[in-house]
């Protein structure tokens, strides 16, 4: 049976994996699948319901991974609708500080500098290491899953790149372009960073999986149906993860 949990624009699947070994008692920890839903407000969700539902999944299912997913914008021009992304890495691009400019000077967004929010010290003052903005690996076991899944999907392209989060929708492309350069983003979205900050601290494996469902570098117009194709590729991966679960 799947269960379900749900926050204000977060909703989650608990999906039960079966016992693992001979004489493992059933119901096992489950596989947590997040996504913001419906689709219309998806990119409504926000960071920290993200970080919220996953504190919540995490306490309440003790999951064995979570697996966030959904749609997003792209960042690199060659991506296409449809195209998916396996985001190797997540980072943070919404905490920024600004330099000192005086009244009547404007504004300057491309000169801010990026804030580790992670770091416990230095973030309000000069120290280096917390001027780059917190990054977050995905789970290996779960990454060898999503390519082994690749060969099932035939509606775009599977590729790796780093997943971009903030509370923010970009659609200057000056500053998409600088943050693809500076930070090596990929996509764009609201959630997925955030998500995995949470996983790392609870020592949870964590992949984000994004859908390219509009892209403006390249005129790509948002399409909702990228929605339930980059559902049917994560069912497959949580297929394979758990099939790796089984061995």
């Amino acid at each position: 049976m799947i269960r379900f949990a749900t926050l204000p624009l977060i909703v989650w699947l608990a999906v039960p994996v079966p016992a693992l070994a001979q004489g493992r008692p059933t119901g096992s920890p489950p596989i947590v699948v997040q996504g913001a839903m419906p689709i219309e407000v998806e990119k409504l969700a926000g960071m920290s319901n993200a970080a919220a539902a996953t504190v919540i999944a995490v306490e309440h299912y003790h999951p064995v991974a979570i697996v966030n997913q959904g749609t997003a914008g792209g960042h690199d021009p060659a991506l296409h609708l449809f195209d998916i992304v396996l985001g190797t890495s997540s980072v943070n691009i919404g905490a920024f500080r600004s330099r000192v400019r005086l009244a009547g000077e404007g504004s300057s967004p491309l000169d801010w500098v990026p804030l580790d929010l992670t770091a416990s010290e230095g973030s309000a003052g000069n120290d280096p290491s917390a001027r780059r903005p917190a990054r977050f690996q995905a789970d290996g076991p779960l990454l060898a899953a999503a390519r082994y899944a690749r060969k099932d999907y035939t509606r775009g392209r599977i590729v790796e790149g780093v997943i971009g989060s903030a509370d923010m929708w970009n659609d200057e492309i000056d500053r998409i372009a600088w943050l693809h350069t500076r930070f090596g983003t990929t996509v764009e979205e609201m959630e997925t960073a955030s998500a995995a900050q949470i996983a790392s601290v609870f020592n949870v494996p964590f992949l984000g999986i994004r859908v390219v469902s509009d892209n403006v570098t390249n005129g790509g117009a948002y399409d909702p149906r990228t929605g339930e194709a980059c559902e049917d590729y994560v069912f497959q991966v949580v297929k394979s993860y758990i099939a790796t679960l089984k061995r």
